[in-house]
């Protein structure tokens, strides 16, 4: 199984780090918030709205970015955010191919990988806060 999906991922609420819980949320939203009665099978909404041509996949590559600029903001390191970047790039290139690009939407969740590279980074202390300079989403 995935270890994205065998895991579950919770941002601990540090100073600095206020918006990291609803990213958590939203990374959820994007790729795991749904199962597939009778199987461990896990999608979200970049599944789904990656279905309409074009426009799905821009959305799903436009709320990825937006989620990598709140990280960005909250800390990150360079290493970090291009780990997160190329995480979103092979989701969105991949993600492009009709049909087989929603399989592997479902099966790769990009946002779910970044928060989790997130978590790691901040549970080694690479990230520090930065109170004050800290972007938090609506």
């Amino acid at each position: 199984m995935n270890k994205y999906l065998s895991q579950k991922v919770e941002v601990q609420q540090q100073p600095g780090q206020r918006g990291l819980k609803q990213l958590g949320r939203l990374a959820k939203l994007m790729d795991a918030q749904f199962r597939i009665p009778g199987t461990d099978i896990r999608f979200g909404l970049d599944g789904i709205i990656g279905l309409i041509p074009g426009a799905g996949d821009l959305s799903t590559f436009a709320v990825s970015g937006y989620m990598l600029w709140i990280m960005a903001n909250n800390g990150a390191s360079g290493f970090v955010l291009a780990r997160m970047t190329l995480n979103i790039l092979i989701d969105a290139l991949i993600g492009s191919i009709p049909i087989l690009g929603d399989i592997f939407d479902i099966a790769f969740k990009a946002n779910m990988r970044n928060m989790r590279l997130m978590q790691d980074a901040m549970a080694k202390g690479a990230i520090e806060a930065r109170a004050g300079k800290t972007t938090k989403p609506n």
